[in-house]
């Protein structure tokens, strides 16, 4: 048997705009996991071949900033190798210190970044970019680090040490525009 059912047009427009409304807000969400469907701040890193979502990080870090009166940050490749490179020697050593492979002042020396304003978090345990993103609001010299005015771009990094009982190693490194030398 075929049923035919007839909508009314005022119907078939709420219809159509409530399908875009969920359409437009589901494109919104971004940042998701490919494999968990999830938003990527809530990626679990304590896996191989798993890396932060820098673009995730730069909207939560510049949406704190904003609603503490600061403007945003960006990402930057050298800063990001910076990152990435601290992660990776803490995870390699086992232990969360700035100083692990070259010291935080002879890295920063060593950038085009050693005539302005850096300032770097580590931390190490946290399985998510919003759990290390929470450590980090908690903690007075981080929260601090993040809001500090003179910054304007970013690198962040997490390193697997599958066995460390921390897991993953971070690192977040601000800093403000580099300036030639």
């Amino acid at each position: 048997m075929l049923r035919v059912t007839t909508i009314r047009p005022s119907l078939a427009l709420s219809l159509a705009g409530a399908t875009l409304c969920i359409a437009a807000v589901a494109g919104c969400a971004g940042g998701e996991s490919p494999s968990s469907g999830q938003p990527s701040f809530y990626q679990n890193l304590a896996q191989p071949d798993v890396t932060v979502d820098a673009a995730a990080a730069t909207s939560m870090i510049s949406g704190y900033r904003s609603n503490n009166g600061l403007g945003p940050v960006s990402v930057d490749s050298d800063l990001m190798r910076m990152a990435n490179e601290q992660a990776l020697a803490m995870a390699q050593h086992d232990t969360m210190d700035h100083d692990i492979g070259k010291p935080f002042k002879e890295r920063v020396r060593n950038s085009p970044f050693a005539n302005v304003t850096v300032v770097e978090n580590v931390s190490a345990g946290y399985h998510t970019l919003a759990e290390a993103f929470s450590g980090w609001r908690d903690s007075p010299p981080h929260r601090a680090n993040m809001l500090n005015r003179s910054v304007s771009r970013l690198g962040i990094a997490a390193a697997f040490a599958p066995n460390s009982k921390y897991k993953v190693f971070w690192a977040l490194i601000l800093a403000g525009d580099a300036r030639p030398s």
